[in-house]
């Protein structure tokens, strides 16, 4: 479950930022995307929650404490991050903060077409597929199925739409 955390947690400000915005709010999904999404305040809350730097810190310290369940949440934040760097364009996130606020723009996005999300859209689902695979032929536990399942849902789902959107 601290593994499941930690991969949601850097795109969590995201969805409550966004989900807040676009239902809570009635801004439209378009400036949201469009102008919140790139504002000074939005990145500062990005840039702390996708630091290599505070999550390799709170990894070190999960090794360095023996502390098993902090191991596993800061070790698949940084895989997410580490699978995220190289897929963000022009909306790449400070990955270096607090000591830098340099941002890599990639030339290959997941999302935007325009930077070949049409092929590494498909590899993204594919490889969350044979993911899916692995855990359903791995766990029993119907729980453990039925939310893979729907994981793996919303991930065909997403990238779908964001190809479609953008």
């Amino acid at each position: 479950m601290a593994a499941f955390l930690g991969a949601f947690a850097p795109d969590l400000s995201l969805y409550l930022m966004v989900s807040v915005s676009i239902w809570v709010l009635g801004i439209p999904a378009q400036t949201v995307f469009r102008d919140l999404y790139y504002s000074d305040a939005w990145q500062a809350v990005f840039a702390v929650d996708n630091s290599f730097i505070l999550w390799g810190v709170l990894l070190a310290l999960a090794i360095w404490r023996k502390l098993p369940i902090l191991f596993a949440f800061s070790g698949s934040g940084l895989m997410h991050l580490a699978l995220d760097f190289p897929l963000h364009t022009h909306d790449a996130r400070m990955h270096f903060w607090p000591l830098s606020n340099w941002v890599f723009e990639s030339t290959v996005s997941y999302w935007d077409s325009r930077a070949h999300a049409n092929i590494v859209g498909p590899i993204e689902v594919l490889l969350s597929l044979g993911a899916a695979i692995y855990i359903w032929r791995k766990h029993a536990a119907k729980w453990v199925l039925a939310l893979t399942g729907v994981l793996l849902a919303m991930e065909i789902f997403s990238s779908g739409v964001w190809q479609f959107v953008f």
